[in-house]
């Protein structure tokens, strides 16, 4: 469950569940790398109806037009840049996010993936602390299991410790173009609640858990998913606005 809109992520990554715009393409980047015979280069566009990261709200429950961009070559190497605005407020980006990867095939079942993600909030006031830089590793079975780890450094403040996270991720196709999607993860906070909103008496402790089950729908160049979001309840009684909506709805249209 890790999280924002990755273009070339991993279905681990794309927990994140604000960061859909590429979900519909995500098995495709992970894994066209290793059999592409040349580049190739993807894109997709979505609507979401909130943006969430690792369970956290990042913007309010607005709609949020996102865009992603990806390039992925023979070798195992990927990188795209995506990014995503409020509907309400199109003049500001809400989210921006550049991605480089390297992806290795292990066994006729197994993949490796390695990531280096960089995520900015230039116009989301809501967002501006957790600015920073992500290394994370995935493992990658037969594209239904995504076990991940990764290690975040924030760009802003006097505090650069690496905060670390894992997340475990399932899809299962069901009949008539539905698939199943679940996902739970730990995470130590990016920045305290506190120091983010003011809205607590006190920071909540240092690691949250987070989790999500969804049902989406696909068929050639769309997908519409839905998911449930379950949070930490240390999130929900200290967190203010870091509190997502119980639903997160996306439709997105890849290319």
């Amino acid at each position: 469950m890790k999280g924002p809109c990755t273009p070339c992520t991993t279905p681990a990554a794309l927990t994140r569940i604000g960061c859909l715009c590429a979900m519909s393409c995500a098995l495709a980047c992970v894994c066209a790398p290793l059999r592409a015979q040349t580049s190739t280069f993807n894109g997709a566009v979505a609507l979401s109806s909130q943006l969430v990261d690792r369970g956290l709200a990042i913007t309010p429950a607005t709609p949020i037009l996102q865009a992603a961009a990806s390039w992925t070559s023979a070798s195992g190497w990927s990188a795209g840049v995506s990014g995503a605005l409020q509907t309400r407020d199109p003049g500001h980006l809400s989210e921006g996010l550049a991605q480089v990867s390297r992806a290795w095939s292990l066994s006729s079942a197994w993949q490796m993936q390695a990531d280096l993600l960089y995520y900015d909030y230039p116009g989301n006031e809501r967002a501006r602390l957790f600015d920073r830089t992500e290394a994370g590793i995935d493992w990658i079975y037969r594209d239904v299991l995504t076990v991940g780890l990764s290690a975040t450094s924030m760009t802003h403040g006097a505090d650069h410790q690496p905060r670390g996270a894992a997340d475990v991720d399932f899809h299962w196709p069901l009949a008539g173009h539905f698939s199943l999607a679940l996902g739970a993860g730990v995470a130590q906070y990016l920045v305290s609640p506190y120091d983010s909103y003011g809205y607590v008496h006190r920071p909540p402790p240092g690691v949250y858990g987070y989790g999500h089950a969804g049902l989406f729908w696909s068929h050639g160049a769309w997908r519409i998913e839905l998911d449930r979001i379950a949070t930490d309840p240390a999130v929900t009684r200290h967190g203010g606005n870091l509190v997502a909506q119980p639903w997160v709805g996306t439709v997105s249209w890849s290319f």
